[in-house]
């Protein structure tokens, strides 16, 4: 009789665990649902409609995907997201490892080297654009006034076609870097400190320890930081929109800025469905192909 019984008795507790841990579930999958996978769904459907959101809209098929490759502007902002990722990944990337592993060296201050460090993400991104905006100033702004003190400049840092984006990727990369600086930074906590020891009795310099101890270590993070910074930067979009507005001539005019205007300036949402969808796809069939080639270098 026992012997019968434990055996209905274990599946009754694990059919009531099962189902507990299914009701814990419906609320998440709810909210999940409702902000993340509707908006897709809604987003997809309104690509192939043109409506303004209040009267019904009317069916067009794939007519707003032929109206986005129609404009001449879409190239202009591919090009433009193109160079400011990499831009972005040319001084972004490597700087925030470079800094973790500059402050992973200190004995003193690291503490504060840290939050300083780290206080440019917590700052509002917006408030934070709209400070460097002051400091690209041609009159009064923070740099030039710097400069002019060793009779450099004035330089048109957002007026110019020149350097209207780098100038954006600065403020970008100042305003971001936090964020990576402490992931690489906890990474460095798991690397064993025997290599470095190992490393300096061999007589390695600080260079080469970072390339064949630190950087080896790192690897695995590396390649998802990169992926995840790819994926930010082509979607870009407070620093165009705040600080140039796409300008000067359309040289910062970004893929999510020309989607934002398609919508809220044009009143295209169509459009800007499509453009929004087209954008989705790329990263995902860029993100599959870039995981695909790398699944088995973070094990080498």
């Amino acid at each position: 009789m026992t012997t019968r019984t434990a055996p209905r008795t274990a599946r009754w507790r694990g059919g009531s665990q099962h189902a507990a841990a299914v009701l814990f579930l419906i609320p998440t999958a709810l909210v999940f649902g409702v902000f993340a996978w509707w908006p897709i769904l809604r987003s997809l459907l309104l690509s192939f409609q043109r409506t303004n959101l209040v009267d019904p809209a009317a069916f067009v098929g794939l007519d707003n995907f032929r109206t986005l490759l129609a404009d001449p502007l879409l190239g202009t902002a591919v090009q433009n997201t193109l160079l400011f990722t990499g831009i972005a990944l040319l001084i972004g990337f490597p700087l925030p490892v470079l800094l973790a592993v500059l402050m992973s060296e200190l004995r003193k201050g690291s503490g504060l080297m840290r939050v300083l460090v780290y206080l440019p993400v917590v700052v509002p991104p917006v408030v934070a654009v709209l400070m460097w905006k002051w400091f690209y100033d041609p009159d009064s702004g923070l740099f030039n006034q710097l400069l002019g003190q060793i009779g450099l400049g004035p330089y048109p840092w957002l007026q110019s076609t020149s350097t209207a984006m780098p100038s954006l990727v600065l403020e970008a990369t100042w305003a971001g870097a936090g964020g990576a600086v402490l992931i690489y930074l906890a990474a460095l906590a798991g690397v064993p400190t025997e290599l470095y020891e190992a490393a300096e009795l061999d007589g390695a310099s600080v260079w080469r320890r970072l390339w064949h101890v630190t950087l080896p270590h790192l690897r695995s993070i590396l390649l998802i930081m990169l992926l995840l910074q790819v994926i930010n930067n082509f979607q870009v979009f407070t620093e165009p929109f705040v600080l140039t507005d796409g300008g000067p001539e359309d040289s910062t005019v970004t893929v999510l800025l020309l989607i934002y205007r398609y919508a809220f300036v044009s009143g295209d949402y169509g459009t800007a469905a499509a453009l929004s969808v087209s954008l989705a796809v790329v990263l995902a069939a860029l993100s599959a192909l870039y995981l695909r080639l790398t699944r088995t270098w973070g094990t080498k």
